[in-house]
């Protein structure tokens, strides 16, 4: 264990360390080193991203599915799902299992073939064989087989040892194959299978209609059937007399072997009946057929395509043909493959066919054929993670105990819904074993939607599991022609989820400018939904004036008395008036040209289309039905101000402590007290500063004077006292026409609605593009910017943030698609000078020291914006209890700044004893249950983390921040502000993700970049604990929805259809071979058929083949330049797979050694039995045989 003092810091760990060292004595034990960390891959859920083929072992009942990008999916029992890859992104062609063998030949676009070990958890390719000269497109391996036939697109057939992956010498020439008569190339082959009943006859399918029947023995063609119309598919039936043809013109051919001159009938299933003398109307190609046998009953035949063209684009289907019934089973999605799955594996018995998967573009589905109806088996992997498009994930890898159950229960009800429509049969892909280990922690991932819908999982051990269900789109109405605010069709798309465990609040922010929170309740009730519509306002700016001719800003003017400031209860009466005519001010007050008692402007849409003061989605009014489960609770809405659209959202944060939801856009910060149903600060993140800004914001125009911020306002009102009055005092609502107290009246709350009105609220200063200082100093401080004037703030304050309440100043920005990723990232801070906007990138509420000169924590949020700043708003809250809900909750700017390069990415904080302080909360309570006339009095409990059992408030000494930008990480030290240790995380790449997470007792900043590198430092030192070359950030969607969670853990999109867990724990490493599951068990295969006596007696059977004899190395020398052999890793991986340390090594080889004595005693034992056995039976016979030995047989 190395222990770091803070009254001195090593040299030498980082390139970028401080010198800087904080004052006091205090040591922090950092226990965790770079062997406590490791990258690996944990489990992948969802549907495999744009797939290709698939496959199925009838024995084992393991599924196999390939993609586009050279994945693998093989799918057991529910819990069971492996995810490999191979070396080459190409599209795997074709897949097939050596049944109850363990293993898998996959065929990949780049002609290779390889071979999966698939008898242990990870599986490995244990041969590859590359063709050079000829394409591989169809391939057959005959039930027990060790020979594997290849057809190519120059019409040959190849064979390979499927053991050694070695090319037979022994090859069907398509020239041998057709007539000699033919002129013409018969095409590529399209289909290859032996005879059910005789295996020395091969059918190979050409795609120009020529099929052949080939002896093996002889090497020579039996028969040669020509079909009009080009091959696609053939399946034999099971008695080897008769097989069926699928064409490219929808029809199907049934050939018998004894009339090899036309085909016996000739099928049309979706053709118009034509008039007589007419040939049916060509339909579209059948993809696929499967003529399957039933003991007792019709046959099926099975096919997708088919169809009329004109309804083929619009219903992929398919079709099920059993006697004179033919069904139609139309999906949702195009259909790439089908399977049959059969009891038996054995080709020459009655298959008796169960079921049917369909593998479709986006799903995945598995019908009952025994059923009435044909119904569907309910899926019980997330194969419907994508079934609307996933915009944000959050993954909580520690929850409470009983979250799970609460979340289960509550959405039990919908879930039991929809299997009333499923098959009553249990999912019949049920092969493989469960794992025996893994972790006991509660883990949760959630999924936002495009189509507005919430999804929580059950993400316990190596599972996906789908809880509940929340839409939110039932909060608004519903328009046809309703889009987001980037003109997309997906309005109520999910952008960000944040989720309070300990009390279940859940707050959700959408695509159209909306926030909604909602509570947790187990009782179903009807409730009307408070509304509050916010303005955040901002002019154009004018064109760019060089720097030379841009006059210096012009000071603040003060502040003017507001006569029309709006209350809360003249928000009702207002909504019906006419627009006034309004006047600006340079404070950002109106007065308007009605009445002084608190006109509001209406929402408008002028006559040129122009949307001002209107939210972009309209919320239902009324009381609603909320289902047990989260119920919305309040909604936040950014409305439209002069026809510019609401800022896109970028951070959410919510304290149940506080009763407080935060939540920041590109353009400036929102607080709303929820519990008020309040806004008490909505502005611009340039205001924020005051006259504290460190950038130089000079005006556009210079007629105009520049805007003035929080902190501007602010000393003008301490320079006027009369304007200073409580704003609980008097009638509550209008105090020297400036200060209005929120809850001065219940309408509003009873309304259910507080707008604050743009129209009261415009400015008409611009600010040009933020301009940094010459040259950042940070000195001892670490970077922090000292405020150009002192803030002291008291008693008099208060009158003017209530005000502010009301009435805010706010500045509104167009918005920017992927904000968080189109900002510059350039290490210099002059790039700076061309940001447009400066918006917030993260919040955090936090018990905390907010000044220097402060000897005790109090609640505050802190605001990281996109520029590297870092700004802290004290929050005065009221006394708990009843007052709580009477008294207004007060937010004042505490004048600290700190400064980091590029966007702040992360904000948190460590105790004394370097453990994280979480930040309060309370627990839940279903509020449903409590009467409405009496509320708890108690004060809310604080809880704390569970790594510090002490309370902040008790910390006098000091806490450390840990700030992480896009460049950088900072360790500042709290009250004195000072860095005391600093990392250069990335130089000429950026940060994406970078979370403070739990491990091993400890804490560390683990950080993902964009170079793909995943890196995990120590905390507070920053010692680099892992630097691994994990994946570069090729796709915005992985940059958008990976996080770190506690004990190590991670996820990410890895696809627009799949999620991918991974852990950076080396011990979660260790112990993930015992939490995946088995692919291959220990399985007894069906006996073969027996042969009946007349079949034998008049040769109804075929021939034996000797393969070995045939296809060995009597059939000479295969050509060098047609394939080429790439040993495997496989039997290294499989050594690997099998035990992942030392220890398990030789505990295993304890255990193995044990049994095998063990079992070498009990043979012992057995053998000895045996002996004494025959003994005893040896000699019972000589005794016998004496007794009878001179009788003769008449005296027996």
């Amino acid at each position: 264990m190395k222990r770091f003092p803070f009254k001195k810091v090593l040299d030498g760990l980082t390139s970028g360390s401080s010198n800087s060292t904080p004052k006091g004595e205090t040591e922090i034990a950092e226990t965790l080193s770079s062997d406590n960390f490791t990258v690996c891959k944990v489990v992948r859920h969802g549907f495999p991203f744009e797939p290709t083929s698939m496959a199925y072992d009838p024995v084992q009942n393991i599924l196999a599915v390939g993609t586009k990008n050279g994945s693998l999916r093989i799918f057991g029992r529910p819990g069971v799902d492996c995810h490999v890859r191979h070396d080459s992104d190409t599209a795997v062609l074709q897949l097939m299992f050596l049944v109850n063998e363990g293993a898998l030949v996959s065929v990949c676009a780049d002609d290779s073939l390889h071979l999966w070990n698939l008898r242990q958890k990870r599986p490995a390719i244990l041969h590859s064989l590359k063709f050079n000269r000829e394409r591989i497109t169809n391939c057959t391996l005959p039930f027990q087989s060790k020979w594997l036939y290849i057809g190519t697109e120059r019409g040959n057939v190849h064979v390979v040892n499927i053991e050694s992956f070695v090319l037979s010498g022994y090859v069907i020439n398509w020239n041998k194959a057709i007539e000699l008569s033919r002129k013409t190339h018969p095409g590529p082959v399209v289909h290859l299978s032996d005879n059910p009943i005789d295996a020395n006859k091969l059918l190979i399918g050409f795609e120009t209609g020529a099929v052949v029947m080939w002896d093996l023995t002889t090497k020579m063609a039996e028969q040669r059937f020509n079909c009009s119309q080009p091959v696609r598919c053939v399946s034999w039936h099971h008695e080897g007399k008769q097989f069926i043809v699928s064409h490219t013109d929808g029809t199907l051919t049934m050939w018998n072997l004894k009339s090899a001159a036309k085909p016996a009938n000739i099928i049309s299933p979706h053709a118009k009946v034509p008039v007589k003398g007419l040939k049916p109307e060509p339909c579209t190609p059948v993809l696929k057929v499967e003529w399957r046998s039933v003991k007792n009953g019709d046959p099926f035949i099975l096919f997708s395509g088919g169809l009329p063209y004109d309804k083929a684009n619009s219903t992929p289907s398919i079709t099920i043909m059993q006697g004179k019934t033919t069904t139609v089973l139309e999906m949702e999605h195009t259909v790439i493959d089908f399977l049959c799955l059969c009891d038996n594996p054995w080709p020459s018995n009655p298959q008796e066919p169960y079921a049917v998967v369909v593998l479709l573009e986006s799903d995945l589905v598995v019908v009952d054929l025994t059923s009435q109806g044909y119904p569907c088996f309910e899926n019980p992997y997330p194969m419907d993670l994508h079934e609307s498009p996933v915009t944000c994930v959050q993954y909580y890898a520690d929850c409470p105990s009983d979250l799970i159950p609460h979340l289960y229960s509550a959405g039990a009800n919908s879930l039991n819904r929809k299997k009333q429509l499923y098959s009553k049969k249990n999912w019949p892909v049920k092969g493989g074993g469960w794992g025996s280990g893994g972790s006991s922690e509660q883990e949760i991932v959630i999924t936002g939607h495009a189509d507005g819908t919430i999804k929580f999982w059950d993400a316990s051990r190596v599972m996906l599991q789908v809880l509940y269900k929340l839409k939110t789109a039932k909060v608004f109405e519903k328009k046809k022609q309703a889009r987001s605010l980037d003109g997309d069709e997906e309005p109520f798309a999910i952008q960000m989820v944040k989720l309070c465990q300990e009390s279940r609040l859940l707050a959700v922010a959408g695509a159209s400018g909306h926030v909604i929170l909602y509570r947790f309740s187990r009782l179903e009730v009807t409730t009307e939904l408070s509304v509050l519509e916010i303005a955040i306002v901002y002019e154009p700016e004018e064109p760019d004036t060089p720097e030379a001719e841009t006059p210096p800003p012009p000071p603040p003017t003060p502040l003017k008395r507001n006569t029309s400031t709006v209350s809360a209860s003249s928000v009702a009466s207002a909504m019906s008036a006419p627009a006034p005519v309004t006047q600006t001010t340079s404070g950002g007050a109106t007065a308007g040209s009605g009445p002084a008692s608190g006109n509001q402007a209406t929402s408008t849409s002028s006559g040129d289309g122009i949307r001002d003061n209107v939210p972009n989605l309209k919320v239902k009014g009324g009381a609603h039905k909320r289902s047990s489960g989260f119920q919305a609770d309040l909604c936040c809405q950014l409305v439209w101000v002069d026809g510019e659209a609401p800022s896109t959202i970028t951070a959410v944060e919510i304290n149940s402590c506080y009763g407080l939801l935060a939540f920041g856009t590109v353009s400036g910060l929102v607080i709303v007290d929820y519990l008020q149903k309040t806004c008490l600060l909505n502005m611009g993140t340039p205001d924020l500063y005051g006259s504290a800004d460190p950038y130089t914001r000079t005006p556009r125009s210079p007629k105009k004077s520049k805007p003035q911020g929080l902190g501007d306002i602010v000393e003008q009102y301490m320079a006027d006292p009369e304007r200073c009055k409580s704003p609980t005092s008097s009638t509550g609502e209008q105090q020297n026409g400036v200060c209005v107290s929120p809850t001065s009246s219940n309408n509003s709350r009873k309304q259910g609605r507080n707008n604050h009105d743009p129209a009261q609220l415009k400015r008409t200063a611009n600010r040009s593009p933020p301009t940094p200082p010459p040259s950042p100093k940070e000195g001892p401080d670490g970077g922090r910017v000292e405020p150009t004037s002192t803030f002291h703030f008291g008693h008099l304050i208060k009158c003017v943030i209530s005000s502010l309440s009301m009435n805010p100043s706010v500045l509104h920005v167009p918005y920017r698609s992927e904000g968080s990723f189109t900002r510059s990232r350039s290490s210099s801070m002059s790039s700076l000078e061309k940001e447009a906007r400066e918006g917030v990138q993260c919040l955090t509420f936090a018990e905390s020291y907010t000044r220097k000169t402060e000897s005790v924590t109090s609640p505050c949020v802190w605001v990281g914006t996109t520029l590297g700043s870092v700004l802290v708003i004290v929050i005065n809250l009221p006394p708990p209890g009843e007052q709580r809900y009477t008294q207004p909750v007060i937010v004042t700017p505490s004048g600290t700044i700190l400064r980091l390069k590029g966007s702040t990415l992360l904000m948190e904080f460590l105790d004394c004893n370097g453990s994280l302080i979480t930040p309060p909360h309370e627990p839940w309570k279903d509020i449903n249950r409590e009467t409405k006339d009496v509320r708890e009095k108690r004060p809310p409990l604080l809880q704390r983390s569970r790594m510090s059992p002490s309370s902040s408030t008790e910390i006098a000494d000091r806490q450390f921040v840990i700030i992480s930008s896009e460049k950088e990480a900072k360790v500042i030290s709290l009250p004195s502000q000072t860095c005391a240790y600093r990392v250069k995380v990335a130089e000429s790449s950026y940060v994406v993700r970078a979370d403070v997470i739990s491990l091993q007792n400890s804490v560390c900043l683990a950080c993902y970049v964009a170079n793909g590198h995943i890196m995990a430092f120590s905390l507070p030192s920053f010692r680099v604990l892992l630097d691994h070359d994990y994946l570069p950030l090729t796709d915005l969607r992985i940059g958008r929805t990976f996080q770190f969670s506690s004990h190590g853990k991670g996820v990410y999109q890895a696809s627009p259809t799949e999620l991918q867990r991974i852990t950076i724990c080396s011990e979660a490493s260790e112990n993930l071979h015992d939490m995946l599951g088995d692919l291959f068990l220990p399985v007894n295969t069906p006996e073969a058929p027996t042969k009946g006596f007349f079949r034998g007696l008049f040769g109804g059977g075929g021939s034996q083949l000797d393969r070995e004899n045939l296809f060995g190395e009597s059939s000479g020398r295969p050509s060098r330049s047609i394939a080429r052999h790439i040993p495997g890793t496989g039997g290294l991986e499989g050594v690997k797979a099998n035990s992942s340390s030392a220890a398990g090594e030789l505990y295993k080889a304890r255990i193995a050694l044990h049994e095998r004595g063990e079992k070498l005693s009990e043979l012992e034992e057995r053998t000895a039995q045996m002996m004494a056995n025959a003994e005893n039976f040896s000699t019972g016979s000589h005794q016998l045989m004496q007794k009878y030995k001179d009788k003769k047989w008449y005296q027996f």
